[in-house]
């Protein structure tokens, strides 16, 4: 970053919920030097430009070269035979402005070393690799070693004899209530059973807010014991000589920083218990000894193995064998080691990307001090990719040609690459993953053939916070689709791709773009979304018509893939998601305890005054019949937003709150105020005073439950004048009015604002529980049932008022005439809804979020949130960071090899999760799609009833017709079909003479849109009436 402490939120905004400012600022001062740009060595400097250091060195002496180009993202063909270092220079630095990039193309020496905190060596040899470790490790240089070879990659970091790491993991700290303290020798601390817990044993923390045993408030961190899992208590030493725990009290983690040291390269290179493994322990120990053994043979012939040369792997594999007389190896993976010495030459872009991620999240830890680093080795390989018959691959029919893509047809023969070229797919998304997947797609050359085809569908627009890593994107670039700048990046790269952009969101209302047609012309579909609802809606469009998937997803430094394959593997399936995680709402109306608690209010707050309340107000007005549906909600929430019309159709003078000038804005952000965090807070201690113990004889106010206190507004403290000026900005916004950030007038309008006097009443009701509150909806419900029983469907609106108490009943009977008056003028009363949005600072809108929930949290006693924080959980920002997507999209494609390919053996396939933090990564084999029996036959999900409403060019069926070719070719015997939630038969003889598309828009008295070429029908059969699930019947339309 360009200025030491100043960080730029915008530009960097996601990535800071990943690292936070402290480490973002180490980082601002680290100078980084990575050799070789090649493939791996421009990913690699990708993603730590955009991460944020201070200075990136490129060092290259050679020219580049037809394998580079099938890797290296910043190179052209224009660009063969000239400096790799000096024609990546000019894209690296557009990359980010705050990171200043040269390029050296000169050779390496301990001089250029000395100036870099952090070096990386890609394209090096072993001898260079020890000559500079031993160098960086004797002077505090931190030094890393990222290699790939084919379909294998490698790892090593050296961090030097001792290295602080200040966050292990990046988790945040585990907190929790307390719900009691014992004054003995070891002291129990009880926790509260309502949140979750990551304490263990050894952890350090601190007390804050306990009452009664003050003690604990004020002692430095303090290790936990005999804390187990399940259980909510630990031990926290000698608390007998303290005072009595009386209520409350907050136990939070004391993260504590650690030291690791780490052996040099030589050193490493002969212990195995440094290779960190992901399950293939016999393959990466012998990976290990494989990469050594590439060195001596290169050293030695000035080359790498022949591809696909038997001569050359046998060479290879007799070095392994001399190399593990000292490791003493039980096995070797001798196909392995044949395998690396076959494919060596080749250079791919998903290996590359993989293994570039992970290198560059090394040299975050290494400048920041941010996460666990490596220690010390790290082995991939994806040899499942290879062509489940090798034997089509040949040392002659591997020769290069001269194209971009030599550095995959090394690996996988000219052959699977015209293939490659040839296929139809459809991405979904172009934000961070979506641009790496592009970016891959050229590289590999995918649809890039003739036939082939790329289309791809985003309907966001570019924004400044995507320019950290969605690096196909920069600042000149805001504001435009990202589905057209993306694609434009790509043909760039490779002239050669054949892409289409839309702005389409994916769902229901796109299906007449992507339609039937559409998806059968498909070879696969590959998702990069961001919420789960989208991507179960992708997935079954693909098991619909029958499309392998490949999926993946980021979560800060955590990423996973999935692929789906038909007729092999079960789907991405339903979503799994709960409410479990969802507050509760008595908690966010009247007994928070946590800032996440009063952010969602200020959230809700929000969106009920500034978005659903005009949104309210203008359906009013063009909707004759939305007082009559606004009945049915219940009479608590009917009345609310009644009221809130009324109130936002009528001017102050008439008793509403319809403002008029700016001042009345401010004099409404002043009453709300008031309203809110003065009036509410009295009342609710009105219903339960401080003192109020249960029916147990238990306080009221202890665990979870904190008691809170009204405010005082103070025109002086800062926090509660954001509020106003926040608010009355955005009250004017919704009105047109325009408003102001100059607290000296506001202050001034202030003093002028008289407030409504308040007394709390006995007779209002506050919920205990959600369950409570939904036991008084029922009851509403009930009334509002015997009503339209007793008077007809249609409720009319005086009915509805007598059913309430009269002061609601006169007050909204008084609404409704002055609503009926002529006076009304819809066009003057239309008011501007405001869509939340987090990413403008000038909006007010997170200005607003930050003051509202703070004010709350005063309210309870709960310590605050900064803006940063505040922003990220009402936003409800998803953490991401270039290292992780990057790495998430290789895997990806390594999958799409195997999908092309045709693989038909499940144990060929991946599903991956991966933990940066730690480097934690783990692989197994996708799921088997799960079988089901229907009259003693086994489906699965890939099954179906394929049938041709019109064969051979006949008029369509009947749905006779269809219960008849069923059973003449399935024996299965229909006695129900439904279409989505429609009952299409059940039974009525007289529907089995109509055509089944006019029973479907009989049914569901909709006509079916022209793009519909099939419908997916589900039947019920006499045979098996009670399985609950069956294969779904596809009628063509056709």
């Amino acid at each position: 970053m360009s200025d030491i402490g100043e960080i730029d939120e915008g530009f960097y905004s996601r990535q800071l919920y990943v690292l936070g400012h402290e480490a973002m600022r180490r980082m601002g001062t680290a100078d980084v030097l990575i050799a070789g740009m090649r493939g791996l060595g421009v990913e690699i400097a990708k993603n730590v430009i955009l991460s944020g250091v201070k200075t990136v060195t490129i060092q290259d002496e050679g020219p580049a070269e037809w394998t580079d180009l099938s890797s290296q993202f910043f190179l052209k063909e224009s660009n063969l035979g000239q400096n790799r270092a000096t024609c990546s220079l000019q894209q690296l630095s557009a990359l980010n402005p705050h990171v200043r990039v040269s390029a050296h193309t000169g050779p390496l020496d301990e001089d250029l070393l000395l100036q870099f905190q952090v070096v990386v060596l890609t394209d090096s040899s072993l001898h260079d690799q020890k000559r500079f470790n031993e160098l960086c490790h004797s002077r505090g240089i931190k030094f890393i070693v990222a290699d790939s070879k084919g379909l294998c990659g490698q790892l090593f970091c050296d961090f030097g004899e001792e290295f602080e790491v200040l966050d292990e993991n990046g988790e945040e700290p585990a907190s929790a209530l307390i719900e009691s303290v014992s004054k003995a020798n070891p002291g129990m601390v009880f926790l509260t059973d309502d949140l979750p817990r990551e304490f263990s044993n050894g952890s350090k923390v601190i007390f804050s807010e306990v009452q009664g045993m003050t003690e604990l408030n004020s002692i430095g961190p303090v290790e936990i014991k005999d804390c187990e899992p399940g259980k909510c208590f630990f031990s926290i030493g000698n608390t007998s000589e303290f005072s009595q725990y009386e209520r409350g009290g907050v136990v939070t983690e004391v993260k504590q920083p650690c030291k690791l040291k780490f052996k040099p390269l030589s050193d490493a290179l002969l212990d195995h218990k440094l290779l960190k493994t992901n399950g293939k322990i016999d393959r990466h120990n012998t990976l290990h000894l494989a990469f050594q053994a590439l060195h001596s043979f290169a050293r030695k012939e000035q080359r790498l193995p022949r591809l696909r040369s038997q001569s050359d792997a046998d060479s290879l594999l007799a070095i392994v064998g001399e190399l593990n007389t000292v490791a003493q190896l039980d096995q070797l993976d001798e196909a392995a080691v044949r395998t690396l010495s076959y494919t060596a030459q080749g250079q791919l872009a998903p290996i590359n990307a993989f293994i570039g991620g992970l290198a560059a999240q090394e040299v975050i830890k290494a400048c920041s001090g941010k996460f666990t680093p490596l220690q010390q080795w790290l082995y991939f390989d994806a040899l499942e990719c290879l062509p489940e018959d090798e034997d089509q691959l040949t040392e002659d029919c591997l020769a290069a040609e001269g194209t971009r893509y030599d550095g995959q047809t090394a690996v996988f023969g000219p052959a699977f690459q015209e293939k490659l070229e040839r296929q139809k797919y459809f991405l979904v998304g172009a934000g961070a993953i979506g641009c790496e997947l592009l970016k891959n797609f050229a590289l590999m050359g995918l649809g890039a053939g003739e036939g082939g085809q790329i289309t791809v569908t985003d309907m966001d627009f570019i924004e400044r916070s995507n320019l950290n890593r969605q690096f196909l994107f920069r600042s000149q670039d805001i504001g435009k689709p990202k589905s057209d700048v993306a694609a434009k990046a790509v043909r760039e790269m490779n002239p050669r791709m054949n892409i289409t952009a839309h702005q389409n969101r994916l769902d229901a209302d796109s299906e007449g773009v992507y339609d039937y047609n559409f998806f059968m012309g498909l070879d696969g579909v590959a998702a990069a979304l961001d919420n789960v609802e989208a991507r179960v809606y992708l997935d079954g469009r693909c098991v619909q018509h029958q499309k392998p998937l490949v999926e993946g997803g980021t979560l800060g430094c955590q990423g996973s893939t999935v692929v789906v394959v038909p007729h092999l593997t079960k789907s991405y399936g339903p979503s799994t998601s709960s409410s479990n995680d969802a507050i509760p709402l008595c908690t966010l109306k009247n007994f928070p305890h946590r800032i996440e608690h009063t952010l969602q209010w200020a959230r809700d707050q929000f969106e009920g005054l500034f978005k659903q309340t005009p949104e309210n107000v203008n359906l009013f007005l063009r909707d004759d019949g939305f007082v009559e549906r606004t009945l049915g909600l219940g009479d608590a929430e009917a009345l609310e937003v009644l009221w809130g019309l009324w109130s936002s159709l009528q001017n102050t003078e008439a008793g509403g709150q319809r403002p008029t000038s700016w001042e009345d804005c401010v004099s409404w952000a002043r009453c709300k105020w008031e309203t809110l965090y003065n009036n509410d807070i009295r009342q609710l201690l009105h219903c339960f005073p401080p003192g109020e113990v249960t029916a147990a004889g238990l306080p009221f106010w202890a665990g979870s439950k904190r008691c809170p206190h009204p405010l005082t507004f103070d025109p002086n403290n800062t926090t509660h004048m954001d509020y106003v000026v926040a608010a009355a900005n955005l009250y004017g916004q919704i009105f047109r009015i325009s408003g102001t950030r100059d607290r000296a007038s506001i202050t001034k309008t202030l003093e002028k604002v008289r407030l409504p006097s308040f007394t709390p009443k006995s007779s209002v009701k506050i919920h205990l529980s959600d369950e409570e509150m939904e036991e008084d909806k029922q009851d509403d419900a009930s009334k509002i049932d015997f009503i339209a029983d007793n008077f007809g469907y249609y409720i009319t609106f005086s009915h509805f008022l007598n059913s309430f108490p009269a002061p609601e009943k006169a007050e909204l009977e008084e609404w409704k005439g002055k609503l009926a008056s002529s006076s009304v003028e819809s066009s003057f009363m239309l008011m501007y809804p405001i869509d939340f949005e987090k990413d403008d600072d000038s909006n007010f809108h997170v200005d607003y979020i930050v003051a509202a929930s703070n004010l709350r949290a005063e309210n309870y006693d709960i310590p605050a949130a900064d803006r940063h924080q505040s922003k990220r959980i009402a936003g409800r920002i998803i953490p991401a960071i270039a290292t992780t997507t990057a790495a998430v999209a290789g895997l990806m494609c390594l999958e799409l090899y195997k999908l092309v390919q045709g693989h038909r053996n499940i144990s060929s396939y991946s599903t991956a999760y991966m933990y940066l933090p730690v480097t934690h990564i783990v692989f197994c084999p996708p799921s088997p799609a799960h079988g089901f029996e229907v009259a003693g036959r086994t489906y699965t999900l890939w099954d179906d009833f394929l049938v041709e409403g019109r064969r051979c060019g006949q008029q369509e069926m009947t749905l006779g017709d269809l219960v008849q070719y069923i059973k003449d070719t399935y024996n299965l015997s229909i006695c129900g079909l439904y279409y989505g939630s429609a009952a299409l038969y059940v039974g009525q003889e007289e529907r089995l003479q109509q055509r089944v598309s006019d029973v479907v828009k009989m049914v569901t008295k909709t006509e079916i849109p022209p793009h519909k070429k099939m419908l997916e029908l589900m039947p019920s059969f006499t045979e098996d009436e009670d399985c609950e699930i069956v294969p779904p019947i596809r009628y063509m339309l056709m």
